[in-house]
């Protein structure tokens, strides 16, 4: 069984700086014709606040002959209390009716997927507590079944006992739960998307990887982080009870630089960084 994972499209109608990006994409996933596709977020620019970027970025989603699972991102429903953007009800219930499920699980074969929302980590409120107790129910009913995880934050970033990253990976409260309902279980495969380097790991017997985003690389406006900087995807293939993930610098794509437009796409985000240097 052969999945690609594509993350960080940033797609809108309105802002089409990476748009260009999608028709190599689709035109490499189709040759390479995978069972499944999975997108682990920043589907869009913003959904969080645009019904449109949702429908038009779900619409090209549905011209793939593969069938697609996606989990939201921080650009797609919101981010951490207290952010510019939070999660709330109204993002929730946006990509919900329009885009599906923001966490699921899918049986294929010998293994269980299971996809999170990972922008729920760190509420500490019913919709994330929702969540964790699902995600303790989808292990636990697994059985002997290997699973693979898709959220769009990864768990860490340079250390699995690190502290706060704040916007860049799972809170530790939060990781440390998810590290102890992974205890025990045959959960091979972590994957995930939201830093826009790609890389891959392990951690207690579980292979870790960052997908590279579609859309952009961020130079000095970003710190430094394991991996490289890349535009492309990732093929996971699963043989028998084992995965292999392969990260591919997809054909034709063009690497797009975040700085040199922050202003124009995310105007939020540049202020905030010029506030941050004074």
């Amino acid at each position: 069984m052969k999945i690609i994972q594509i993350s960080d499209t940033h797609l809108s109608p309105s802002k089409s700086h990476f748009t260009d990006n999608w028709e190599p994409v689709f035109r490499w996933i189709e040759a390479t014709a995978p069972d499944l596709v999975i997108h682990t977020g920043d589907l869009t620019i913003d959904g969080a606040d645009h019904l449109e970027d949702i429908t038009f970025a779900v619409e090209l989603m549905a011209q793939l002959s593969a069938p697609v699972l996606m989990v939201p991102g921080n650009h797609d429903v919101g981010h951490l209390p207290g952010s510019g953007q939070p999660v709330d009800p109204v993002r929730l219930a946006r990509w919900r009716a329009h885009a599906g499920p923001d966490y699921w699980s899918s049986d294929r074969g010998d293994w269980r997927f299971i996809g999170l929302n990972s922008q729920l980590f760190g509420f500490d409120d019913e919709e994330d507590e929702r969540q964790f107790g699902w995600l303790e129910e989808q292990l636990q009913t697994a059985g002997d079944c290997p699973v693979a995880i898709f959220a769009h934050k990864p768990l860490f970033v340079d250390d699995p006992g690190e502290g706060d990253t704040g916007y860049w990976s799972v809170r530790p409260r939060q990781r440390q739960r998810l590290f102890d309902l992974m205890a025990g279980r045959n959960v091979a495969l972590h994957a995930s998307g939201h830093l826009h380097w790609a890389w891959t790991g392990e951690h207690d017997g579980t292979s870790l990887v960052w997908a590279p985003p579609t859309s952009f690389i961020v130079d000095t406006l970003e710190r430094e982080m394991p991996g490289e900087r890349l535009v492309g995807a990732v093929v996971h293939r699963f043989e028998g009870r084992q995965v292999s993930s392969e990260i591919v610098a997809v054909p034709g794509l063009t690497t797009h630089i975040l700085d040199h437009v922050i202003e124009e796409v995310y105007p939020r985000a540049a202020k905030a960084l010029v506030e941050a240097v004074r």
